[in-house]
């Protein structure tokens, strides 16, 4: 499965932005999905995940903030992100697994390219 990630921008602190993932190849609602980031000089982070099922986790940086959804028929996902703040700049992942071994770790089979969010203070 291929997954494209975009979306992203430059954004003034406390505005919104929405993230979208799209699947390509062997797709359907098969796979649980996640966002993570990835800051300049730091190590990639879980922000969110949604299961086939459609539960969701979200990190404690973003609760609240963050809401992920999934559109199967559409094989993508989504990220929207409200109240963002500075340090929510990162370059955003999404990823895909049929069976990830943690629905928080970075283990996913499959990666998109990422996309820039940018947080102006």
């Amino acid at each position: 499965v291929q997954l494209q990630a975009s979306g992203g921008g430059l954004v003034q602190a406390g505005g919104s932005l929405r993230l979208s993932c799209a699947a390509s190849g062997r797709t359907g609602p098969i796979y649980d999905m996640g966002w993570f980031r990835q800051a300049p000089g730091k190590e990639r982070e879980f922000v969110v995940a949604v299961t086939v099922s459609g539960t969701t986790y979200s990190s404690g940086s973003v609760k609240g903030r963050f809401t992920v959804s999934r559109d199967d028929g559409e094989n993508t996902i989504y990220l929207q992100m409200n109240s963002l703040k500075p340090e929510d700049t990162a370059v955003y992942y999404c990823a895909a697994d049929d069976s990830p071994r943690s629905l928080r770790g970075d283990t996913y089979n499959y990666w998109g390219q990422g996309t820039q969010v940018t947080v102006s203070s």
